[in-house]
């Protein structure tokens, strides 16, 4: 499927999970939409827009489970994620609850609030390799405390590229009266997404990564009983709107002034790409790629794996360990040398690189990122 994607020829692109990478016929209808939106902006954004942005929300919310009205677009999953972080009244004393596995800009989003309302932002050790659901569901809840108010997760991590059980964490936190908000930014398009089933308070993620989407294009997700806690990020002609809406939610988040909205008008055509070409087999091609891949770079470095090979842990990424290296020079010397894009990173005091595996992918670029581990990681290994 190669030829169906923009991507540059000659490089073992193993990197989706950071930006994604979207197919030439959903790029033709993101472009189409703009063209569209330029020939009569009037008509596009003051007469058009609602019933554009109310369809794309229809499909969206068919394909993670959600009502159309319990969701609204933004551009990446980080500022869905900051619209609710900032809305939470957090006291001096106060606890958030996160792990250690999280992505970096949302422990600056957390730990940025906590330090401004002198809260405290706890990132919770949950120890490699995983075992069971329930057994990683007590890692996380045993950094609970009296003061805990909000209990942060990722779906799927970015470090790590393993699913957390988020449905289970979530009815937790219920019980016990504490808000859940939970990072789907790698999960639409993954792993099997339902929304409602998750059941957290607040749920972000994003289009632009699995779901094949453009760039700028993601949702947030609220309870209907949680959704007037979250303030817009930009206020403006929605909130008290002269003609409400069915959803104040979608009222106060869906306008934020004159934006191209093509990237999310696009997504409905990002949902008919992968039915069209049977994305759920894709998927299952990819995952056993990922894990072939994890499996050749383990016996490569020696190093364990970070959980069971069996698919409710990772899907079509894979995080391996490397020996302790200097990362960086790896990275560059990989994609200068090899053509090889993938990331590498430090991660609790080791080296780590994250295979992230698409349909455009196949055992060659593996094969190429394998043998050029071989040749650079003696180069590169930390001595002493």
């Amino acid at each position: 499927m190669r030829g169906l994607f923009l991507l540059r020829p000659g490089v073992a692109y193993l990197n989706h999970g950071s930006f994604g990478a979207c197919p030439r016929p959903v790029f033709e209808r993101y472009q189409a939409w703009q063209r569209e939106l330029e020939a009569q902006p009037v008509e596009f954004l003051g007469r058009r827009f609602a019933a554009l942005m109310r369809s794309a929300r229809e499909a969206l919310g068919t394909f993670v489970g959600a009502d159309p009205d319990d969701l609204v677009f933004v551009p990446n999953a980080t500022t869905g994620l900051n619209a609710v972080a900032r809305s939470l009244r957090l006291e001096p004393g106060d606890e958030v609850l996160a792990t250690d596995h999280e992505y970096g800009a949302l422990d600056r989003t957390w730990t940025f609030l906590c330090e401004k309302a002198g809260a405290r932002y706890v990132r919770q050790r949950v120890p490699v390799p995983f075992g069971t659901p329930g057994e990683v569901a007590d890692a996380v809840w045993s950094g609970v405390t009296e003061r805990t108010r909000v209990l942060f997760v990722s779906h799927v991590t970015s470090t790590t590229a393993l699913v957390f059980p988020v449905a289970e964490l979530a009815r937790r936190a219920r019980e016990r009266g504490i808000v859940s908000v939970v990072d789907g930014a790698h999960a639409p398009g993954l792993v099997p997404l339902d929304v409602r089933a998750v059941d957290a308070d607040f749920y972000a993620g994003n289009c632009h990564k699995w779901m094949n989407a453009p760039k700028g294009s993601a949702f947030l997700w609220a309870r209907r009983d949680a959704q007037a806690i979250v303030e817009p990020l930009v206020v403006s002609w929605g909130w008290r709107p002269e003609r409400p809406g069915p959803s104040r939610f979608v009222d106060e988040h869906e306008w934020q002034g004159t934006r191209d909205v093509a990237a999310y008008l696009s997504v409905p055509a990002a949902i008919d790409f992968m039915s069209a070409n049977g994305w759920d087999a894709v998927r299952n091609s990819c995952r056993e790629l990922a894990a072939s891949a994890r499996e050749r770079v383990n016996a490569l470095t020696g190093k364990p794996p970070l959980a069971p090979a069996d698919e409710s842990w990772f899907a079509q990424m894979a995080t391996m360990e490397l020996p302790l290296c200097d990362h960086e020079l790896l990275q560059r010397r990989l994609y200068d040398e090899f053509a090889v894009e993938i990331p590498t990173f430090s991660w609790n005091g080791g080296s780590w690189i994250r295979v992230s595996i698409q349909a455009y992918n196949d055992e060659g670029d593996v094969d190429t990122l394998v043998r050029a581990l071989t040749q650079l990681l003696p180069q590169v290994v930390r001595k002493g």
